[in-house]
């Protein structure tokens, strides 16, 4: 495969690196989390100012309108950072809005694009909302946990079954009947457990049909981008501890086990790349990409998961100080394969859709093109 970037995805890398370095430096991350903020105001600010907040929102309605690929370089050097900013669910809402949502939602985009509101989406493989149309309206009931921040958002995107077909509904997050438990996952940002009593919407709140299958594979490309940032960003620093660190008057990098460690990391991060790169070329290029969508989100939690414990105990005790930002890389990865399903649910759903198709394979790709 070819991991080469255009010239203008580098130039969008570089500046992303420069505004988030800007923010996320050490002193900087151990203040926010001590400060009980939930989000980088001024960061979100910044990234407003210089548009990251919209790039792949479509130009029809004031984003940039640049593909998947374009924003995995940013969630790349986002999750690098640990830069606490809604960027991926704010404009994958706004997109999905445009593309399948009713004429009467586009000023909903048009205002994300603008930065004037935020949106965001919640988990989309719980349990969805019941919904039924009364007349005109759209009833939701039922609960949704974890949804991320709904504190600072105007409008999210959730999941709700309406005639047997899970669909996505945009949600106006101030309207009566929905009620709201506010908490803090442990890398810092909010979440809250809504509920819903019998909340009426228009039935034009519904997008169509075809927005799940839409959104899923890009949710799954979004959050693994950011991990493959976070363990990059991880193993660079544990690289640094063990070449400073001695024991027995050697550095513990020339300790065998030390070394097969960082090797094993390192081949679990390319392993992850390249499925990610796969996922996210079919994505730009319009290709069906259920299996490869479950397959890059196993391997984003088996990877998460192995990297950041690893680079924690090569720390030894520094891994779990909170006075340095180690720790906090293990929380972000926590986070992040939480958001993804984990490890066993994803090889579960991928086993289920092997076991029911036999297409998969380059053959079939071509036949899908012609």
């Amino acid at each position: 495969m070819n991991f080469t970037l255009t010239e203008d995805q580098r130039a969008i890398q570089e500046m992303a690196v420069a505004v988030f370095s800007d923010y996320c430096d050490d002193e900087t991350l151990r203040s926010f989390a001590e400060s009980g903020e939930t989000r980088m105001a001024p960061l979100w600010k910044t990234c407003i100012e210089t548009g990251l907040h919209s790039l792949m929102i479509p130009e029809e309605i004031g984003g940039s309108g640049l593909n998947m690929t374009d924003l995995m370089v940013i969630l790349e050097a986002q999750g690098a950072s640990l830069a606490l900013v809604p960027l991926y669910r704010h404009q994958m809402a706004a997109s999905a809005i445009y593309h399948f949502g009713d004429e009467s939602l586009l000023p909903i985009g048009v205002t994300a694009a603008e930065g004037a509101n935020v949106l965001t989406i919640a988990n989309i493989n719980e349990a969805p909302l019941t919904a039924t149309v009364d007349g005109a309206e759209l009833v939701l009931t039922g609960e949704l946990s974890c949804v991320a921040e709904v504190s600072n958002s105007q409008y999210a995107l959730v999941a709700a079954e309406l005639d047997d077909i899970k669909r996505l509904v945009v949600v106006d997050l101030s309207l009566t009947g929905i009620a709201r438990i506010d908490g803090v996952l442990t890398q810092g940002e909010s979440v809250s457990d809504l509920k819903f009593d019998n909340v009426r919407l228009k039935t034009t709140d519904l997008l169509s049909e075809s927005a799940m299958a839409w959104l899923a594979p890009r949710l799954v490309a979004a959050q693994a981008s950011m991990l493959i940032g976070l363990c990059e960003q991880q193993l660079k620093r544990t690289v640094e501890y063990v070449t400073e660190r001695r024991q027995f008057d050697r550095q513990i990098a020339t300790f065998q086990s030390v070394q097969m460690t960082m090797a094993d990391c390192q081949i679990s991060l390319e392993t992850l790349r390249s499925t990610l790169w796969q996922l996210v070329y079919r994505l730009d290029a319009g290709m069906t990409s259920e299996p490869e969508s479950y397959s890059t989100a196993w391997q984003a939690c088996e990877t998460g998961h192995f990297i950041c414990h690893k680079a924690q105990h090569l720390h030894g005790g520094f891994g779990v100080d909170i006075s340095s930002p180690t720790y906090l890389f293990l929380y972000w990865s926590r986070a992040l394969c939480l958001g993804l399903g984990g490890s066993s649910e994803n090889l579960e759903v991928l086993g289920d859709w092997l076991a029911n198709n036999n297409t998969l394979g380059w053959k079939y790709d071509l036949a899908e093109q012609e």
